[in-house]
């Protein structure tokens, strides 16, 4: 089946009219005939009905001109968009978050970068950090922002942006609401709400729970039904201090700070950057990632010329 020849049964099915769909397409009106036939062919029965005057579609042609008018506009959205590439129009950038690593942490750069870059667009993705280094390896992401990775592999070019401890997150009525800090007997005798794929359970285990496993109550993917469910009384929720936090939030540090996570960036050594890519590079490893208030993150901005300049 060839575009062209879909072009021309689009045009007949709009006009009724050889002569004015072969007008509209540019051609003679043997070739448009020639073409709708050959389309006939491939699909087995006639499409358009034919007699004198008289020219309407078959209900074989009523049941595929949906179909063929989204094949025209695919492939058409395809060929502007390898234009626009082209052109430089389209600057697309794949971003991989790990769990826990809030989408709130790359607005800013991506304002930023948006600035200067034209064409700027970014795509997220969400996985846990092992599944996006091999993401990263085969160029279905750009650059990831994980904690912590085991075995990194020697491909992958890996920055740290800044180390954060985590809080306790809990509802202000819970027993523990009014407590300056949160000690490790306090945990042990609390609910603890479960965030699935965690990169940081492991190390909460060994420095609090070492030898007797944590009470865990309701458990998610996602950090903001848990901050829901913390609001709501049903326990109390770990993390990161720079991840946004419900108002309805009290966020508490934790005794002697035994947890906390590097944030690192991570792309994959030797490939050609892109524009989008290089600024974003640049951007985070430019910017302060300082916490300045409790449980308030602020990112300042990194002045174009800054993400324009050398490694």
């Amino acid at each position: 089946m060839e575009l062209h020849q879909v072009r021309y049964f689009l045009a007949v099915a709009s006009t009724l009219n050889f002569t004015r769909a072969a007008e509209q397409c540019n051609v003679t009106q043997p070739a448009l005939t020639k073409g709708v036939q050959k389309l006939e062919q491939e699909l087995g029965g006639q499409l358009i009905y034919r007699e004198r005057q008289l020219t309407q579609l078959t209900d074989l042609g009523k049941e595929v001109l949906p179909m063929l008018e989204r094949t025209l506009a695919s492939a058409e959205a395809v060929r502007r968009r390898a234009q626009e590439f082209q052109r430089k129009e389209v600057a697309p950038l794949k971003i991989g978050l790990a769990p826990s690593i809030s989408v709130s942490l790359v607005l800013d750069p991506i304002a930023e970068i948006a600035k200067f870059v034209p064409g700027f667009h970014v795509e997220l993705r969400e996985g846990a950090a092992e599944k996006l280094v091999d993401l990263l390896l085969e160029g279905e992401i750009n650059a990831a922002m994980v904690g912590d990775v085991q075995d990194m592999p020697a491909r992958i070019d890996d920055w740290l942006l800044f180390e954060e401890r985590y809080v306790a997150l809990l509802a202000p009525t819970h027993r523990l609401a009014n407590h300056p800090s949160i000690g490790i007997d306090d945990l042990r005798e609390t609910v603890l709400l479960k965030r699935a794929g965690c990169d940081v359970a492991p190390k909460i285990q060994r420095s609090y729970f070492p030898e007797k496993p944590p009470q865990l109550g309701h458990c998610s993917g996602h950090d903001l039904h848990l901050q829901h469910m913390a609001a709501a009384g049903f326990g109390v929720m770990l993390a990161p201090e720079h991840m946004p936090r419900l108002p309805t939030l009290k966020s508490i540090p934790l005794d002697g700070d035994l947890v906390s996570r590097e944030v690192r960036l991570l792309a994959v050594q030797g490939r050609r950057y892109s524009p989008a890519l290089d600024a974003f590079v640049k951007v985070a490893r430019l910017r302060d990632w300082s916490v300045e208030a409790p449980d308030r993150r602020v990112l300042h901005a990194a002045v174009p010329e800054a993400a324009r300049a050398p490694a």
